[in-house]
Formats: C-alpha cells, structure tokens, sequence
C-alpha cells in the first residue's frame, strides 16, 4: 500500500510499470539497460480513489491522461531502474495530493460603500492633474 493523505492509500497493484531504455545520463551503460520507467495508473477505474478526487485528478493529470482514464508516468532522470520507480510513484502521489485539496467555492461580494466612495474620490483626482497639464485657454 502507497499511504498518499491520510484517507487515501493505493494498492501496489493498481500501478502497471514497465521498464524501458532511457536517454540520458549513463554512457554505454544506457544502452544495455531498461533503467526508464513508464507507470500506468487507472484512475477512472481505481476502487482507491473517491469519484471527486478522481475527477479532479484526471482534469489535473492533463497530457499525462490517455483516452481511456490511465494516467502514465515517464521517469528516467536515475541511471537505477529503482530510483527511476521510486520518482515516478511519488510525482503520483504529489498528482494525487493535489488532487484530493477541494477548491474553495468562491463567493461573489459587492465592494462596500466607502469603498466606491474612496474609487471615485481617487478618479476625480486623478481627473484634475491630467486637467491641470493642459494649455490655458486664451481670450
């Protein structure tokens, strides 16, 4: 179990890694090795997640999203395959934390009396420098 908050945490089992050749740092190294990982994660389908988190996940995840709902992860910037994993199971988790923070609900307000009062007393300031910058009219 990957704990994610504390109401949330995914079953190992739920996460699909397949190791690939990575560029990058390794010399001759990169050529031999899958040392790149590629997580899949189904977030429309994981019995882990509630329906508004992973709604918001999948809105969050962006170009990461495949038509199906699977949310795929790249991390290659390690020369070992185990810590190319460990990256890519925490940039979910941190996907999946900002995921479960419910947006505020904004409420529209009205500015107050004073307020408008100090908007106006301001523009009619404003409106005699700019008036005083004129040329004087001649008779």
């Amino acid at each position: 179990m990957i704990q994610v908050t504390p109401s949330i945490a995914i079953d190992e089992s739920e996460i699909e890694e397949s190791f690939v050749r990575a560029s990058g740092p390794g010399g001759q190294h990169v050529n031999k090795v899958s040392s790149a990982v590629q997580i899949r994660f189904d977030a429309r389908s994981s019995p882990s997640l509630p329906n508004d988190v992973a709604i918001r996940l999948m809105k969050l995840a962006g170009s990461r999203l495949t038509q199906d709902g699977v949310i795929v992860i790249v991390a290659q910037a390690h020369r070992s395959q185990k810590r190319n994993r460990e990256e890519a199971v925490e940039r979910l988790a941190e996907l999946i934390r900002a995921a479960a923070v419910r947006p505020q609900v904004r409420r529209a307000t009205k500015p107050t009396k004073a307020s408008k009062e100090r908007r106006l007393a301001s523009k009619e300031r404003r409106s005699g420098v700019k008036a005083g910058r004129s040329k004087p009219v001649s008779d």
